[in-house]
């Protein structure tokens, strides 16, 4: 007996149902690119004023679209709701896993994945590296956001003035936090200077900051507002992290990150 979705296979000519549901996707998808008006949705959709007048109704009922005088359709809150509960059900690291795989196969370094908590990284997910020993760091370590890459990477869109209250703190004396042991290798200067560079270019560096001869590539994840959500990291030892090579790396690793940005709804 044929199954009753036979006519779904592949090269299979859709049903009246099927081919409704795809020209409805399409009229959402119109007013989506900003068509708001039904002759520019049929021009994009290709289907006759009364056919994208019906669709256009039927998805305005069932509040996927909305109709404002003066302006016109636009999205709907259902799926503003449905954006909302897409992104709430599937968890961040489950979502950039595949993707930090691939960036850990093409590198053979050690990647992370963090998110800010309070005024210090998160670390969430982490790859072990081929290149060097192994990193110190681990899944539900915590470090200050200033002192390394992917901390930095998570500042980006932070004022001057964070960074300059973040740096204080992360020093053990004059009020820092007693826990972040000495470390000379960056000074205020240095980080504003630097975080002025990153900013211009999206992505963060660790020359060994935190920790003598650990150095990083960062970038920032966006969610689809546009605001920094997570950062991910490309690490290893300085034998096997050159300037050259972290200059390399910076669109290799912004590649990966804007996957997942992607993955969370950002354009």
């Amino acid at each position: 007996m044929p199954d009753s979705h036979s006519s779904a296979r592949p090269g299979a000519a859709p049903t009246s149902g099927t081919q409704t549901l795809l020209r409805g996707l399409a009229v959402i998808q119109a007013v989506a690119q900003g068509a708001r008006d039904l002759k520019a949705i049929a021009a994009l959709v290709g289907t006759t004023r009364s056919t994208t007048h019906r669709l256009a109704s039927a998805l305005v009922d069932e509040r996927y679209l909305r109709v404002l005088p003066q302006v016109g359709y636009l999205l709907g809150p259902r799926l503003i709701e449905l954006g909302f509960q897409a992104r709430d059900e599937v968890p961040l690291v489950m979502l950039a896993t595949p993707w930090l795989d691939e960036l850990s196969a093409a590198t053979g370094d050690t990647v992370h994945l963090a998110i800010r908590d309070a005024d210090e990284v998160l670390y969430l997910h982490k790859n072990p590296g081929r290149n060097g020993p192994e990193m110190r760091s681990r899944v539900g370590q915590r470090m200050p956001l200033v002192r390394t890459g992917i901390g930095k990477a998570l500042l980006l869109d932070s004022p001057p003035t964070e960074w300059q209250r973040l740096f204080a703190l992360s020093q053990p004396v004059a009020g820092g936090d007693p826990r972040w042991p000495q470390h000379p290798q960056q000074t205020e200067q240095q980080l504003h200077e630097r975080m002025e560079q990153y900013v211009s270019g999206q992505f963060a560096f660790d020359l060994e900051d935190n920790e003598p001869s650990i150095r990083c590539v960062a970038a920032p994840i966006r969610d689809a507002s546009q605001r920094i959500v997570a950062a991910i990291s490309v690490a290893s030892t300085l034998p096997y992290m050159p300037l050259e090579k972290m200059q390399a790396l910076v669109p290799q690793v912004q590649a990966a990150a804007q996957r997942i940005s992607a993955e969370l709804g950002s354009r």
